[in-house]
């Protein structure tokens, strides 16, 4: 694991550590960001520690083909019990998703550092938001980098039952180009929707047939 100065590169995700950890330091700036991606790699860290660099191994992503929709989830599809947009509040989106109350989590890893950096990728047109509403209220979301037919997620938030999986399985139903999702580390909600877990080795090579340039 090394340390990153400015005009140091990332190494090969297949260096990183038991943990997944590639390297660590420098900063969120849009190059950096947008290299790591490119990479396989993403930032993960608490506030006020060194920018931590993730690649783990095995990958827990989601092939587009293998969704699963619960019975429930198809009942309130079909109800249109939520209006879906997408890229109208990113910045709102973000925000709840590092406020949101989560099971077994004290505080966000989703610091003003990471607000600030996303929020530039997205007016550079690279981050995504998703926005589940309830009438003229905000009830969910999720947000992410959109690569062509690869979407790697960050986050996502609800404030009512099943909004962000609503959102979530929406967004894939009006992007059917997106043929995998990155989620990054294992998570048992997203298991239900049909994520597993790859080899890294092979999280890299679908990678790089099919990120487009950022």
């Amino acid at each position: 694991m090394i340390f990153l100065e400015e005009n140091i590169p990332f190494p090969s995700p297949e260096t990183a550590s038991e943990e997944g950890i590639v390297a660590y330091g420098y900063d969120l700036t849009s190059k950096r960001l947008l290299e790591a991606y490119r990479k396989g790699i993403f930032p993960w860290y608490n506030e006020e520690e060194p920018v931590l660099w993730w690649s783990p191994n095995p990958r827990f992503v989601l092939f587009s083909e293998k969704l699963h929709i619960s019975k429930n989830i198809g009942k309130l599809l079909r109800k249109n019990i939520y209006q879906v947009t997408y890229n109208e509040c990113f910045e709102e989106v973000i925000l709840n998703c590092a406020s949101i109350e989560r099971k077994d989590q004290e505080g966000t890893w989703i610091h003003p550092e990471i607000i600030s950096a996303y929020c530039e990728l997205h007016r550079m047109g690279y981050a995504f938001s998703v926005e589940v509403w309830e009438e003229n209220e905000l009830v969910g979301g999720l947000y992410g980098i959109k690569m062509g037919n690869i979407f790697c997620g960050e986050s996502m938030f609800s404030k009512k039952n099943n909004a962000s999986q609503y959102g979530f399985i929406t967004f894939l139903q009006h992007y059917p180009e997106i043929k995998l999702v990155d989620c990054q580390v294992y998570s048992e909600y997203l298991e239900k929707l049909g994520a597993e877990e790859i080899p890294r080795t092979e999280f890299l090579e679908i990678l790089k047939k099919n990120i487009v340039s950022l």
